[in-house]
């Protein structure tokens, strides 16, 4: 795996859209016991909540055959899912994720969820989509005003 700047990591997904193989982005909310995830849709500007993956050392390698296909922003566990040797081929960048579980924490507050592994795996997943979308969206936002300055 092979750490990019985020803006570049944006411009090569998008350089591969270009040629029809429609590259996704994928989020990940890396906590010590849970990673949240979300995947973009296929134009890159929505984040989309997918699922919660506990974070266990047999299920590490699960976690790079299901992530192969996919360019990913990685948080803490880029270290484990290197040493796969899976991910080899692809890149990842980092963005900022300070919050995001509060803030999905207040938003699912007023639901009143019952079950603590429901609301875990609530926050888990959103917080994802969180990061996510904060990516797209500032990356979305630097190449309309790039675009625009060319005009």
């Amino acid at each position: 795996m092979r750490l990019i700047k985020a803006e570049e990591l944006f411009r090569k997904v998008l350089e591969s859209g270009a040629k029809k193989q429609k590259n996704r982005l994928l989020g990940l909310d890396v906590g010590s016991k849970y990673v949240g995830l979300a995947v973009s849709d296929h134009q890159n500007r929505i984040a989309l909540p997918l699922s919660v993956l506990g974070r266990t050392k047999t299920n590490i390698t699960l976690m790079a055959d299901d992530f192969k296909t996919l360019a990913i922003q990685v948080s803490l566990l880029v270290g484990e899912l290197c040493k796969t040797g899976k991910l080899d081929d692809l890149s990842y960048t980092y963005w900022d994720e300070n919050f995001t579980s509060k803030c999905v924490e207040a938003l699912l507050n007023p639901l009143k969820l019952h079950d603590p592994v429901e609301t875990k795996t609530m926050t888990d997943k959103f917080a994802a989509v969180c990061i996510l979308q904060g990516y797209l969206d500032n990356m979305n936002r630097a190449l309309r005003s790039t675009d625009n300055c060319k005009d």
